[in-house]
Order: C-alpha cells, then sequence, then structure tokens
C-alpha cells in the first residue's frame, strides 16, 4: 500500500514527517476557517484539500508503521505507539470531512448548486444550530487531532529512544571519569 523502504531506511521515519506537519495544519486552517471568516474566505478550497492530504498520509505511514513494528522488538511502548497511531485516521477523516462541510456550507457556488436539491429551510435559527453545531465539532477535532499527532510522536520517541540515550550518557560520564 506504499513504500516500507526508502534509499535503505525504513520509509515509516520519513513518512511520519508528512504527518506531523499535514495533521497540525489542516487542524490550524479548519479552526481558522471556522473562528475567522476574513480566514475562511482567502482560505477557501485550501482548508479541505490540506486536510485531504494529511488524510492520505496517515495511512501510508499506519501501513510503513505496521511493516517497521515486524521487524523490531513488539515490546509495549512499540505496541502502545502502534495503537495510538491506529486511532489517528478517525481523527484526519474527521478533520477532512468537518473542513469539507465547513467549505461547502460557506462556499456561495456549492450553495447556490444544492439550494436547488435540499429541502428547505426557512428558519435561520435551524442554519444557525447547524452552523454552531459544526465549527463546535470542527474545533473538538482540530484539537483532539493535534494532540493525538502528540501523544504519538511522543510515543514513538519513547519506543525508539527508551534506555538509549540514559544508557549513553551513563557510559560517557563513567568514561570520562
Amino acid at each position: 500500500m506504499g513504500p516500507t523502504v526508502v534509499n535503505g531506511l525504513p520509509a515509516h521515519v520519513l513518512l511520519v514527517h508528512f504527518v506531523v506537519v499535514l495533521v497540525p495544519l489542516a487542524a490550524l486552517l479548519l479552526a481558522l476557517a471556522v473562528c475567522w471568516p476574513a480566514a475562511r474566505a482567502r482560505l477557501g478550497l485550501a482548508t479541505p484539500l490540506v486536510a485531504f492530504a494529511a488524510l492520505l498520509a496517515v495511512p501510508l505511514t499506519m501501513h510503513s508503521g505496521e511493516w517497521l513494528a515486524h521487524r523490531v522488538d513488539r515490546n509495549p511502548l512499540v505496541r502502545h505507539h502502534t495503537q495510538l497511531g491506529d486511532e489517528l485516521l478517525a481523527w484526519s477523516a474527521a478533520t477532512f470531512l468537518l473542513a469539507t462541510a465547513w467549505w461547502a456550507l460557506h462556499s456561495d457556488r456549492v450553495t447556490r448548486r444544492l439550494r436547488p436539491r435540499l429541502p428547505r429551510i426557512d428558519t435561520v435559527t435551524s442554519n444557525r444550530a447547524v452552523a454552531i453545531t459544526l465549527a463546535l465539532a470542527a474545533l473538538a477535532v482540530s484539537v483532539g487531532s493535534v494532540v493525538q499527532v502528540y501523544r504519538i510522536g511522543d510515543s514513538g520517541a519513547q519506543a525508539a529512544w527508551h534506555g538509549r540515550t540514559v544508557s549513553q550518557s551513563h557510559s560517557t560520564a563513567a568514561s570520562h571519569h
């Protein structure tokens, strides 16, 4: 489903950088679009497109990570990292869906085309309720996805480096005495 090795190194090490950049960027753009109408107007289709790129990067990174996990010691830290990584797909999908819905809800071109096909909603309050619900969900998902990326990154660093830097520090310090 994607590369597992790049230039002799595990592809996960490279692909994870796309996720670390794209998922928080999509979350930030979505939060800006929801909270700041001027930003929403300037960002336009960029928000759902970045969220889509993030959504594509996540399963590629997961696949390469699963490949790597089968080639390293499957200790509890690796298993925890893998479990957290598996949860990011839902966060990324929600970010993409909400970014697309928010864009479509506020895009004149989309609403003009869809309005004749949609059931009539004449009350401002129901439109406002939908917008507020979407906005709150978008903000919650934005924060949640960034927190999840942090948790995954921290657990990955723990899995990769646990016991290595401490023992190296002690051996380096011991050799200096």
